[in-house]
């Protein structure tokens, strides 16, 4: 490694470009996999590599030829098993970050905030120094640091117990420097990274997360995941994370609860936020009603083409709910006045900006009706190449739109988030470096 670094804070590696021998790039670190040995220091033996696909994969430590200010580099081929913790391994970042440990000089308690990682003369890398700020990790929503308290850092033998000490499982854990070297993920990416934690660190990262970024996260997890996270929350925080969900993904997540336990949190919710969401409980999950958001955008046909334009730019909207803006009369929220059209985003790109909405409707396309089967929505959105349809009621008020997205959700298997499908470019003895 003539030329890298010999000293590196495990933190700093998080998102990190990993680069091969051709210059390419594999992926972005996602975590530091370290070997527990009561007889010794932790020994890093890899890193967890997110490649494209979100697939997470192992990088042993022999084939990183460089660890370097913003790149890591590697040699020969990546395995792109994706990679499954084994029972002596710790992931550095997900499971050693902020925890309080004891001090062995006695002196009270401090907080992990980072891992120092040193390349030693057997060229193995070893976890040997800690960052850390005295007293308790940070508890509460979050992310954000309370800069409170001396910092230092210290050997791992500084705390009580060594390495066995700092690795234990019974320690408490804040979230907060977690949370800060992923800060740049994305929702789905980092329910990935939450998902593959253990149940206990899982809901430790869930509770310092703000309520609308927690919000976004269930609605990319797997419903266990879902339902272990949000019954474990107090009442009324489970109630505001709700509201902040779509209200269609609030809906499932309610539907996988005890009937008794979903009712006292819709009573919690703001009535506003309750109401569509007590809407969507009504229908069978596998219809249009069951599959559809309440929330599609709306405006009425005296609505100009570049208002239009300034809604469906929004950025909380999904790209699938963007794509069409349902004219109806007043009211404008759903259940609306009566349904008139859809008017598509190509064509309000090519039409001038003052246009009304009214004028260039698409009526050709008759809308779902709630009731309307999965199998049946599927063949409509396929018939008339759509990535979303308005659903209607029998009087012709919009209910709501169901998006492609949706649909997938439902026709996947329902542990599509956990496929273990295997892709490989093989490199001989890249398992036998974990061993």
């Amino acid at each position: 490694m003539t030329g890298s670094l010999t000293r590196v804070f495990a933190a700093r590696l998080a998102g990190t470009s990993v680069f091969d021998p051709q210059g390419d790039m594999v992926g972005r670190v996602r975590d530091v996999v370290g070997l527990l040995s009561p007889r010794g220091p932790i020994r890093v033996i890899g890193l967890v590599v997110e490649v494209p696909g979100r697939r997470r994969v192992f990088v042993p430590m022999t084939r990183v030829t460089s660890v370097d200010t913003g790149q890591v580099l590697t040699t020969g081929l990546v395995n792109m098993r994706r990679f499954e913790q084994r029972g002596t391994e710790t992931l550095l970042l997900a499971e050693l970050l902020d925890r309080t440990v004891e001090l062995a000089d006695g002196s009270g308690s401090a907080t992990v905030e980072d891992l120092g990682l040193e390349l030693n003369r057997a060229r193995d890398w070893r976890l040997t120094k800690l960052f850390v700020r005295r007293g308790e990790a940070a508890k509460g929503l979050s992310g954000r640091l309370r800069r409170r308290g001396e910092t230092m850092t210290i050997d791992v033998d500084g705390v009580a117990g060594g390495v066995l000490g700092l690795a234990s499982p019974d320690l408490d854990q804040g979230a907060t420097n977690l949370l800060a070297a992923f800060e740049e993920l994305k929702a789905a990416d980092l329910a990935e990274v939450i998902h593959e934690l253990t149940p206990k660190r899982r809901l430790e990262v869930a509770a310092a997360l703000d309520d609308e970024r927690l919000a976004d996260v269930l609605e990319e997890l797997p419903e266990d995941d879902q339902v272990e996270i949000l019954s474990a929350l107090a009442g009324d925080r489970a109630a505001h994370v709700l509201e902040e969900m779509q209200p269609d993904d609030a809906a499932d997540l309610l539907s996988e609860l005890p009937p008794e336990q979903a009712e006292r949190l819709l009573a919690l919710m703001e009535p506003d936020d309750a109401d569509p969401v007590r809407r969507l409980l009504a229908y069978d999950d596998y219809t249009a009603g069951g599959l559809m958001t309440s929330d599609p955008v709306v405006l009425a046909p005296d609505a100009t083409i570049a208002e239009a334009l300034a809604h469906v730019r929004r950025s909380e909207l999904s790209v699938p709910m963007a794509t069409a803006v349902y004219v109806c009369r007043p009211p404008l929220e759903t259940p609306t006045g009566r349904f008139l059209g859809t008017a598509h985003l190509q064509r309000l790109l090519r039409e001038p900006p003052q246009t009304p909405l009214g004028q260039i409707l698409d009526t050709d396309i008759d809308p779902l009706s709630p009731g309307e089967t999965l199998q049946g929505v599927t063949r409509q959105l396929a018939a008339y190449n759509l990535v979303s349809m308005p659903v209607v009621d029998e009087d012709g008020h919009l209910l709501g739109a169901v998006t492609a997205d949706d649909v997938l959700d439902h026709l996947l298997p329902e542990d599509w988030r956990d496929t273990t499908e295997e892709v490989f470019s093989r490199t001989p003895g890249t398992e036998a470096d974990r061993d």
